[in-house]
């Protein structure tokens, strides 16, 4: 018993063993694709620097332009002839002549179409000579006049027949006066058959040419024969809402406030000239009140019936905050400009606008003296955001282009305008 047992543990051992063996070259197996994987990544990121820190986005900011500025209403109108005559003959007869180019400017009193003379002047000749009968008449009257007083005091001519002599003496006087009165008529036939230029201008093409019957008449009923248009001084005529109407009353613009109009090809206000008329009443229908300025056009080159924009001064001077155009962004309906606080965060203003002056919006509302808006750099400056703030300075665009490291763009004609 004692040997049996001392041989069993010796034959126990071996096999043990070879149960243990498996187990562990298996962990070892199953480790080895765990430290092929840790042994490759180690040795491709051997040679990598350290990730480098995050840094702000850098943004341009300056506080707001302040400048004195006149603010002006704009308006579309059409030019107007500031005086226009049709002209038509005041006797009738056949057209001999046409003094005139078709288009040309005139002067007032210049001729322009004859009638046939020959009629008028035969009627002035009878006149004259009516005049002369009417002369000799009266010299007989009064002859015989004086003659029968001489005889009156001998009494040989009764009272009944010097009032009777002194009736004819006052009858001829008369008929002298229209013989007279027939002259002159007849005189202004005759000079009428010169067609003149009442007003100087330019004048439209001839309506008849030279051998048509013209006939006069009244109340414009007579023959058109061309017309002219005053030009100079020359009209600009626009209708105004009620509530620009309402403010040019409380701003106190009136009659004689500055205009200025640019045409349809022109991209600057080059034509100046002042109000001179407001209609006494809005036209109930469309709300609107008529005006006029007048301008001075000693060229001619402005011609009726041209239509132009107009601007209209407010008759005051205010100072104003002014930032580039293009650092306004839009928040749905609102208007926004994004500031940067002393620590570098974003913010953000609402503003109420106003017009463009060389590139620079007015900011009537919403923004403080001394706000840093951000003007360069807008679309990496988040609300709430941190920035690094780099000073700038705000000009307006006439001064851009001289001026590289302002910056430009395109200029854009707004509502109001530097105070001079």
């Amino acid at each position: 018993m004692t040997k049996m047992e001392s041989i069993q543990p010796a034959e126990a051992t071996p096999a043990g063993a070879a149960l243990a063996r498996p187990r562990w070259r298996r962990y070892a197996w199953a480790a080895l694709p765990v430290l092929v994987i840790a042994g490759g990544y180690a040795f491709t990121h051997r040679g990598a620097p350290p990730a480098m820190a995050q840094t702000l986005p850098t943004v341009t900011v300056a506080t707001p332009l302040q400048r004195e500025i006149s603010e002006w209403d704009d308006y579309i109108g059409r030019f107007e002839a500031s005086r226009t005559v049709e002209v038509r003959p005041r006797v009738s007869g056949a057209i001999t002549k046409i003094h005139f180019t078709d288009g040309q400017i005139v002067r007032a009193g210049q001729p322009l179409f004859t009638i046939d003379q020959r009629p008028f002047a035969a009627a002035l000749a009878e006149a004259r000579a009516g005049v002369a009968t009417a002369n000799s008449d009266l010299a007989l009257a009064r002859t015989n006049l004086d003659r029968a007083l001489r005889l009156v005091d001998v009494d040989a001519v009764s009272q009944s027949e010097v009032d009777r002599l002194r009736a004819q003496v006052q009858a001829a006087t008369a008929a002298l006066a229209a013989a007279q009165a027939r002259v002159r008529s007849r005189a202004l036939d005759m000079e009428f058959t010169v067609v003149r230029a009442p007003i100087g201008g330019r004048i439209s093409d001839r309506r008849v040419d030279a051998g048509n019957l013209v006939a006069s008449g009244e109340g414009g009923q007579g023959t058109l024969l061309t017309t002219i248009n005053a030009l100079d001084p020359i009209y600009f005529t626009f209708d105004g809402s009620e509530g620009l109407f309402l403010k040019q009353k409380r701003d106190g613009a009136g009659n004689g406030a500055e205009v200025q109009i640019r045409l349809q090809d022109e991209a600057d206000y080059k034509w100046t000239g002042h109000l001179d008329f407001t209609d006494n009443g809005l036209d109930p229908r469309s709300g609107t009140i008529r005006a006029r300025a007048v301008l001075a056009n000693p060229e001619m080159f402005l011609t009726p019936g041209m239509f132009g924009n107009m601007r209209l001064a407010s008759g005051r001077k205010v100072r104003a905050m002014l930032v580039p155009d293009t650092a306004v962004q839009t928040d749905q309906a609102r208007k926004t400009l994004l500031v940067v606080d002393r620590d570098g965060t974003v913010g953000v203003k609402p503003v109420e606008l106003g017009p463009v002056i060389d590139g620079l919006r007015i900011v009537r509302s919403g923004l403080a003296a001394t706000d840093r808006v951000v003007i360069a750099g807008t679309q990496m400056a988040m609300p709430g955001g941190k920035v690094q703030a780099k000073a700038g300075r705000i000009v307006p665009e006439a001064q851009a282009a001289a001026d590289p490291a302002a910056g430009g763009g395109q200029q854009l004609i707004g509502q109001a305008t530097f105070a001079r």
